[in-house]
C-alpha cells in the first residue's frame, strides 16, 4: 500500500504489503452529503468505481489518499460546459468538475457524437440534441454531418448558414412542415438517448415562434427528459422585452406540458422574480431549476444581438468603453472598434461586464435552487486556435469562468460565510437530484456521498480553494487551487493538483437508445382533437366541417436526413407567420381615437397639445386654456 499526504507534506510512505480490501480508500477527510445531511469525518472505500464503504472503521486499499483537512465530496456537475475539447476538459477536472455536459447548444447526430468520446475522455460527458442545429439544416440548407457538430464548430456553423445573406436558422420563421421537419430531428436525437433538448432562442427570437418553442419542448416531454434554454429575452431588461418573459414562455410550456425544464445563466436582470416563480412550482411538483455562474462578466461573440446597439446602449443603457471587454486587444473596446468586430470578426469573443451582478451575486450564492453552470467556452489560444491537452494554462485568452467558476464559488461562499453544505448542493446534487428525477439512471447515482454511489469525488481544501483565472491575458486559464484530488468513476484523475495523463475514466451519460421515436407531427387535427373532444353529441364529421383538407390527410414524419427547405401547402395554415402589420408597433391616437404608427401618433399628440396652449395657431372657442 502506499499513502499519499496531503495539507502540505505529500510524501510517499512505503508501508508493508498487506491484504488490500478496496481499490482506493479515502482516509480522515470530511465526508458532506447534501441529500442525507451526512457531515462527518470518516474514511471511504471505493471498488470497482463504487462507492462501498463510509466509515469510522480503520480501512486499507491499493491505494490511499490521506484527507485530512479536506472536505470529501461528489463531484461537482456542470450542465454548461461549451469547451468539451481536450484542454477544456483538463481544466475543469482542475476546477472539480468530473461531469461536463453541454446542455444549452447541445449536438446534432447524437450516436456519432457519443461514439466519438467512448474511451478517450476524461470526464463524464453528456449532451441534449440542439434545436439550433436543427433549424440551420432547415433554413439554410446545411449538411451537418458526423460526431463534431456542436460548440467546437458553432461560430464557423454561424458564420456559414448567412453566406447566402440571411441567417435562416435564427431569423426565419419556420411553417408548418418546416417545424414538423425540425421536431422530427430533435425526436430522433432524444430516441438515440440525448439528455434532452437545448435551445438557444435568446439568439433567435425572431424566427422561432412560440409555437415552435412549445413543439420542441414537447418533443422532450413525450420522453419525459428536460428542455434547457437560454430564453427568448436574455438578458433583456426593458419591457416588454424584459428576461422575465422569456422565463414565462418556457416554464407555462413545461408546466402545461407536465415536463422538465432548466434556464440556463440566470444571472441578470429580473432573476429574483424567475426564481419566485420557480420556487412555487417546484412547491407544486414540477420539475424546473435554473443555474447561474458566478461572474460579474458574460462572454459571447461580438456578432450577438444581445449586445448590439440597439439592445446594449437603446435598451440597457450601457456604453461600450465600459462594459466590452476583448480578451485578445486585453482591454475594452471602443464602440467604433466593437461595430468594426462586429461586421468583420462577428465569430469574435467578446467578454461582456454587467455591472449590477457586484451585488447580486451575494444573493445567488444563498439560493439552494439554484445550480452551478460554469457557461465554459471553448479552449483557444490568442490567435483564435483550439488548444492541445499540453497548451500551458497561460495560453488561453477567453472568459475565466472556463477555468475558476466552481472554485470561486467556493471561496465566495466562505467569505460571505454561506452554509458549506448549501454550496454543495449548489455544485452538484441539485443537477443529479433534478436530472434522476427525469429517469435518467446515471444522475440517480452522482452527486451524493453515500454507499452504493457512483465514485465521481472531489477532495478540496475549504479553507484555501479558491480560483486563479481572472480577467487579465496570461491569467485567464489559469486552474483553480486547493482541489489537489479528482476521482472519476474509482480512478484517481487529479492527483497532486495535476491531471493525469491519458488516463480516460469518463464515462457516458445517456438515456438508453429506443427502437421507435415519438414523435407527432402538429396540424389542426392535433389541436382540434384537444380542443373538440368526442363527447357521443356531436356527429362525427363536425371536425372535417370546420377545418380543411388537411384534418383528412394523415400526416407523414419527414425523415430526419431530408433537410431542403419546405413550402407551405397552405397559405392559411395556422403555423405560417404572416408578413403583416406588427400590432407591436402600434399606439392608440387620442386625437384620432385609432391605432397608428408610434410616429404618427405622437406627432398628432403633440399637435394637438401644442394647439390646446396656443403654442400654434389661433386659439379657437373652447380649445383654449382657460376654457
Amino acid at each position: 500500500m502506499r499513502t499519499v499526504f496531503l495539507a502540505g507534506t505529500l510524501s510517499v510512505v512505503a508501508t508493508l504489503c498487506v491484504a488490500q480490501t478496496y481499490d482506493v480508500v479515502i482516509l480522515n477527510g470530511r465526508v458532506m452529503d447534501p441529500e442525507t445531511g451526512f457531515d462527518q469525518i470518516a474514511n471511504v472505500g471505493i471498488s470497482n468505481g463504487w462507492i462501498t464503504s463510509i466509515t469510522e472503521d480503520a480501512i486499507e486499499g491499493a491505494e490511499t489518499i490521506d484527507a485530512t483537512g479536506h472536505v470529501v465530496a461528489a463531484g461537482f456537475i456542470d450542465l454548461e460546459q461549451h469547451g468539451l475539447d481536450p484542454w477544456g476538459i483538463k481544466v475543469n477536472l482542475r476546477d472539480g468538475v468530473t461531469t461536463q455536459m453541454d446542455f444549452e447548444v447541445g449536438a446534432a447526430n447524437i450516436d456519432e457524437w457519443y461514439d466519438a468520446r467512448d474511451g478517450v475522455t476524461q470526464a463524464n460527458y453528456g449532451t441534449v440534441v440542439g434545436q439550433e442545429f436543427a433549424r440551420m439544416r432547415v433554413h439554410d440548407g446545411l449538411a451537418l454531418e458526423g460526431g463534431d457538430i456542436d460548440f467546437r464548430n458553432f461560430f464557423a456553423l454561424r458564420a456559414q448558414s448567412v453566406e447566402d445573406g440571411v441567417e435562416g436558422w435564427s431569423s426565419v420563421p419556420s411553417n408548418r412542415e418546416q417545424m414538423n421537419e425540425i421536431t422530427a430531428q430533435l425526436d430522433e436525437g432524444l430516441r438515440l438517448g440525448a439528455l434532452g433538448v437545448g435551445s438557444t432562442i435568446g439568439y433567435a427570437r425572431e424566427g422561432i415562434t412560440t409555437y415552435e418553442m412549445f413543439q420542441a419542448q414537447r418533443a422532450a416531454a413525450r420522453y419525459g427528459r428536460v428542455t434547457s434554454v437560454h430564453h427568448r429575452f436574455h438578458p433583456s431588461a426593458s419591457t416588454p422585452t424584459e428576461t422575465q418573459t422569456g422565463v414565462n414562455e418556457i416554464l407555462v410550456n413545461a408546466m402545461v406540458l407536465g415536463a422538465p425544464l432548466h434556464i440556463h445563466h440566470d444571472n441578470d436582470y429580473g432573476w429574483w422574480e424567475n426564481q419566485e416563480k420557480l420556487q412555487m412550482a417546484r412547491d407544486q411538483g414540477y420539475n424546473v431549476w435554473s443555474s447561474y455562474y458566478p461572474w460579474t462578466a458574460g462572454s459571447g461573440n461580438y456578432g450577438a444581438s444581445i449586445i448590439a446597439p440597439e439592445n446594449w446602449e437603446g435598451s440597457m443603457g450601457y456604453k461600450y468603453e465600459e462594459t466590452i471587454f476583448d480578451p485578445q486587444l486585453d482591454r475594452f473596446v471602443t464602440k467604433d472598434e466593437f461595430l468594426n468586430f462586429a461586421e468583420n470578426e462577428p465569430g469574435r469573443t467578446a467578454i461582456v461586464f454587467s455591472p449590477p451582478r457586484e451585488q447580486w451575486l451575494n444573493d445567488w450564492i444563498t439560493i439552494a435552487g439554484y445550480g452551478i453552470s460554469g457557461d465554459g467556452m471553448a479552449g483557444l489560444d490568442i490567435e483564435g486556435n483550439l488548444m492541445s491537452w499540453d497548451a500551458p494554462y497561460e495560453d488561453y485568452a477567453g472568459h475565466p469562468r472556463s477555468a475558476g467558476s466552481h472554485a470561486l464559488v467556493l471561496r465566495l461562499a466562505r467569505e460571505a460565510n454561506v452554509p458549506l453544505m448549501l454550496t454543495l448542493t449548489q455544485l452538484s446534487y441539485i443537477h443529479a437530484k433534478r436530472l434522476g428525477d427525469t429517469g435518467l439512471r446515471s444522475m440517480q447515482v452522482r452527486g451524493r456521498m453515500q454507499e452504493g454511489m457512483v465514485a465521481d469525488i472531489t477532495i478540496f481544501d475549504p479553507q484555501t480553494v479558491t480560483e486563479k483565472a481572472n480577467y487579465t491575458l496570461g491569467q485567464q486559464g489559469l486552474p483553480s487551487q486547493g482541489i489537489p484530488y479528482v476521482l472519476v468513476n474509482g480512478t484517481i484523475v487529479v492527483k497532486n493538483s495535476e491531471v493525469q495523463r491519458d488516463v480516460y475514466a469518463g464515462q457516458p451519460i445517456r438515456f438508453p437508445v429506443e427502437e421507435n421515436g415519438r414523435f407527432v407531427p402538429a396540424g389542426r387535427e392535433q389541436i382540434m382533437g384537444i380542443l373538440t373532444p368526442d363527447t357521443g353529441t356531436a356527429r362525427p364529421t363536425l371536425l372535417d366541417d370546420i377545418t380543411n383538407s388537411e384534418a383528412n390527410v394523415v400526416p407523414v414524419a419527414p425523415s430526419p436526413k431530408q433537410f431542403a427547405s419546405v413550402e407551405p401547402t397552405d397559405a392559411y395554415d395556422w403555423f405560417t407567420p404572416r408578413n403583416g402589420l406588427d400590432d407591436g408597433a402600434l399606439f392608440f391616437c387620442v386625437v384620432h381615437a385609432r391605432f397608428e404608427d408610434r410616429s404618427t401618433a405622437r406627432r398628432d399628440y403633440a399637435k394637438a397639445m401644442m394647439s390646446k396652449t396656443g403654442e400654434i395657431g389661433p386659439k379657437q372657442p373652447g380649445r383654449g386654456i382657460a376654457n
